[in-house]
């Protein structure tokens, strides 16, 4: 076994990314505290070649080195928008037909195995460090989703969660996604 190179990988230049279909997922970040969260939401966001994030309230904006330091460049590649709110992002999203979904525990929420929407538009919203998702957006979405936890603690990180749900997000495009 070894490990392929640089050149083995198929990484795209920024222009080809720009220029790849996308994956119709688009990522809500809502009051993000760390900077190194949001920039590694980049680089995941990157990877699975989603449409954009949305980066609303105090979320910091790229650039930041803190943002660069996670993002290793991805804030070149993935599309982003500030809004003043997450609430303002979710209407705008909803209008343009996407499937929006708070990624929190909530009564009702669809665990994330057993969720599937693999034409949708989907648009996912990942809330503070501290607060989570807000009442006022969770109103507003069409569900929420949770990622099922076994142990005593049942949060994530934020980065965490979020590459976990976009892989699974992913999951049934990735023969289309590996072909572009």
């Amino acid at each position: 076994m070894r490990k392929l190179s640089m050149d083995e990988l198929g990484r795209k230049t920024v222009e080809e990314f720009k220029l790849a279909v996308k994956n119709p997922i688009l990522v809500v970040l809502d009051n993000i505290r760390s900077m190194y969260n949001v920039g590694s939401v980049f680089r995941t966001a990157d990877a699975f070649l989603v449409e954009g994030i949305c980066l609303c309230g105090y979320t910091a904006q790229p650039p930041r080195k803190e943002i660069h330091k996670t993002a290793l460049g991805a804030t070149e590649t993935v599309d982003w928008m500030h809004f003043s709110a997450a609430v303002e992002a979710v209407q705008q999203l909803k209008q343009r037909d996407y499937k929006v979904f708070a990624i929190e525990q909530t009564e009702g929420s669809i665990s994330l195995e057993k969720f599937y929407e693999a034409e949708e538009k989907i648009a996912v919203v990942f809330g503070n460090e501290v607060e989570g998702v807000t009442n006022d957006v969770l109103k507003i979405c069409d569900g929420s989703i949770e990622i099922p936890q076994f142990g005593m603690k049942h949060s994530l990180n934020i980065s965490v969660a979020a590459g976990i749900v976009l892989y699974k997000l992913s999951e049934p495009r990735l023969e289309r996604l590996k072909a572009l």
